[in-house]
């Protein structure tokens, strides 16, 4: 008998119920049943140790090791193997693509570890787990490309790359779907080790070459659809176009206020206006939010609707609203000169930026003026005289809303506020949803103007319910991963920047501090990125627990009802406030729902947040497919073992892969964050500006590729 079947024999005995576990001196009594040599066996039993197959307990007793699970999440690489990450336990575990069973990317899976504390490993082994179950699957929807595989079945390949399994569609269940039809598929079987899962088509979005359907494939693979169900159709259509005349009882007439609401020139659903008047030194300032409650009651078809989607979502081209259109691009947008329901808050401001006043009040408004950022930075920074006159009626309140904002801002920049200012992406599609432009879409004194505002009337909203005691849904950000921040600090050091650390944690004024100092630098993108990703993230939580980036204690959303659901929960609660306190049933009620609230509204939103991701990346790869063989500076912005990340003025990111860069054999330096290579000692630091050349684009990935343009020999000479 070799060694191997010896093991076997010995896991053989262990296993079987009637087995005792014997202890090291009674090894005899193991070779009464597994008769051999004496060496041969202890050797077997080391070697199984060493495996973790078997334990060895204080007491000196062989037995199998006792089997202990953890749940986690389970994300695939897309490449067989996968993580798990589990709550409460550092690092991730690996999982082969042997050990992944029937997992699928983001489903909760129940997982062995190979080596939890007790359990001996082999010098070297990684962190290492199986799946043995799935305790909840992320997902039933599929969305991908049919292609018929037979005269009684297809199959269809998912859009997600993390997704490695291609879905069995009997016949029966395919809808009539041909050849490169985009489909949505409900998986009704996940399959196992010998047979792919089976689905059926549920919807037919189109063929693969449509307009559009690359962006509707996305949304759908987020469960994300502009239709609403039709009780809830049936139910906005009762609510009238116009105010009626009841919808003015009870309310503080503000219709001869002079407000304005200030957004960009494509945004519809307008739903926060401004005002300001002075109170001899003091500013009053007035934030005016669409009374959406009003026309959305708790418990109703649209609020259920609404409490599901979380949140409106804005890919390139498109809107998934929250609420019907007759609402969020209706009744409820506070259009130019037209009379709307709002929820206002007045604020008191000192000269010093100092809110020592505020109040409520249920409102009836008629704004002056649907006004643009541009057009406004332009009145409030250039003085520009045409626009001057044209707004003659709000300009100067506009001059004074500029002078508030720089007050209210200079003071949140005392406590500590970081301010984050990345340029999101702005991107140009056709009439075939085709990309035309793709460019940075700059901040500029209106925007921030109306961000000062918005965070100020947050605050002030947060902190008084605080107070109050009332069950409330506030807006959190947690203290930033001090391993993130220790990993940033030594990497800013490259370029002599620090971050000073007390207590094992950071102020909020450290990281202003180090924003503030790389201000029209050529690393200030890079550092800010890098800063941004070391924080946490953002959450509803009904603890008031303090947002750290804005340096804030008391914070919230209560400024956008018509694009998310916490807010339009706040109204609710301050409405009824301003009738009396809550008594004790009404307490009770906000407590029960207000968790489940945060919950969904967080998920959502970050579902919303990976679906417009996803949508973006993959017009700017489309967007880059009509500029193959072209040449760009870009900046170094990610260095890792397979290559440099370059981003380019556009925020376009692209990858040079390691394998492209010529003339050495470069290695990843993760202390430095750097690519160096061997021979020759060239190296690739993060914010480095190089040329690259646009070389490949892959639209199923979304990515885009890059080579050197200094590694280019030959290349024609109109690209450059």
């Amino acid at each position: 008998m070799d060694l191997s079947q010896r093991k076997k024999r010995i896991l053989a005995l262990f296993a079987d119920p009637s087995y005792v576990p014997m202890k090291e001196k009674e090894i005899a009594v193991i070779m009464q049943v597994l008769p051999g040599d004496r060496e041969d066996l202890k050797r077997c039993l080391s070697e199984l140790l060493d495996e973790g197959a078997i334990s060895f307990s204080r007491r000196g007793k062989y037995s199998l090791p006792e089997v202990k699970t953890l749940t986690g999440v389970f994300s695939s690489s897309g490449h067989g193997y996968g993580f798990v990450t589990v709550d409460g336990v550092d690092g991730d575990f690996y999982v082969s693509a042997k050990n992944t069973g029937t997992a699928m990317h983001g489903d909760t899976v129940i997982i062995e570890p190979y080596d939890l504390p007790g359990r001996r490993r082999s010098a070297g082994r990684s962190r290492e787990a199986a799946v043995i179950d799935i305790a909840e699957r992320a997902t039933d929807i599929i969305v991908g490309t049919y292609e018929a595989a037979g005269n009684h079945y297809g199959f269809v390949t998912p859009d997600s790359a993390r997704i490695e399994q291609e879905i069995f569609i009997p016949l029966q269940h395919s809808m009539g779907a041909a050849d490169g039809h985009k489909v949505v598929v409900r998986i009704t079987d996940y399959g196992d080790d010998r047979h792919n899962p089976k689905g059926k088509v549920t919807e037919i979005l189109g063929h693969v070459g449509d307009p559009g359907i690359d962006i509707l494939s996305i949304l759908r693979a987020y469960g994300m659809d502009a239709s609403f169900p039709e009780k809830v159709s049936a139910q906005a259509a009762k609510i009238p176009a116009e105010l009626v005349p009841e919808d003015y009882n009870g309310r503080e007439d503000l219709r001869g206020m002079d407000m304005v609401t200030i957004d960009g020139p494509d945004s519809k659903d307008l739903d926060d206006a401004v005002s300001l008047t002075m109170d001899g030194d003091d500013y009053m300032l007035g934030v005016h939010i669409a009374d959406v409650s009003h026309y959305v009651k708790e418990g109703s078809a649209i609020d259920k609707e609404a409490l599901s989607r979380g949140t409106s979502c804005y890919p390139p081209g498109s809107v998934i609203p929250m609420l019907p259109q007759s609402l969020c691009n209706g009744i409820c947008s506070l259009y130019e000169r037209r009379d709307r329901l709002a929820l206002s808050v007045f604020m008191k401001v000192s000269p010093k930026g100092e809110i020592t006043d505020h109040r409520f009040a249920l409102s009836v408004i008629n704004t002056n003026h649907r006004m643009t950022y541009s057009d406004v930075d332009r009145i409030i920074t250039c003085q520009d005289k045409d626009l001057i006159e044209k707004y003659s009626d709000v300009a100067q309140m506009l001059q004074d809303m500029n002078r508030l904002a720089g007050i209210l801002r200079k003071r949140r920049k005392k406590t500590g506020s970081v301010d984050f200012d990345l340029p999101e992406t702005e991107i140009v599609l056709d009439a075939d949803g085709h990309p035309t432009s793709v460019r940075p879409h700059e901040r500029n004194s209106a925007t921030r103007l109306i961000e000062d505002f918005m965070i100020a009337a947050n605050e002030t909203v947060a902190e008084h319910f605080y107070w109050a005691e009332t069950p409330f849904v506030y807006r959190i950000h947690e203290k930033p991963d001090m391993d993130k921040i220790r990993k940033l600090e030594t990497f800013i050091r490259n370029f002599g920047y620090g971050i000073k650390m007390k207590d094992d944690s950071v102020h909020p004024k450290e990281l202003q501090k180090l924003l503030a100092g790389i201000e029209d630098t050529p690393e200030e993108a890079l550092i800010s990125r890098l800063t941004l990703r070391s924080m946490q993230r953002a959450k509803y939580s009904t603890a008031c627990e303090g947002h750290f980036g804005l340096a804030l204690k008391y914070y919230c959303h209560f400024t956008s009802p018509i694009r998310r659901y916490p807010d339009l929960q706040i109204h609710r609660i301050i409405k009824e406030c301003m009738k009396g306190p809550l008594d004790e049933a009404r307490t009770e009620h906000y407590r029960k729902i207000l968790g489940n609230v945060c919950t969904q509204s967080s998920a959502r939103e970050r579902m919303a947040d990976e679906a417009e991701r996803e949508a973006e990346k993959l017009k700017k790869a489309e967007y880059m497919q009509d500029h193959i063989g072209e040449v760009f500076t870009g900046v170094i912005s990610g260095i890792t073992n397979w290559g440099l990340y370059v981003e380019l003025p556009n925020t376009v990111e692209g990858l040079v892969h390691v394998s492209k860069i010529e003339g050495d054999y470069f290695t990843y330096n993760e202390d430095t964050y750097e690519l160096i290579g061997r021979a020759t000692g060239r190296r690739f630091c993060l914010g480095t500006a190089i040329r690259v050349v646009c070389n490949m684009v892959d639209l199923a990935t979304r990515t885009v590729d890059f080579i050197l343009a200094d590694d280019v020999s030959a290349l024609d000479d109109d690209i450059y």
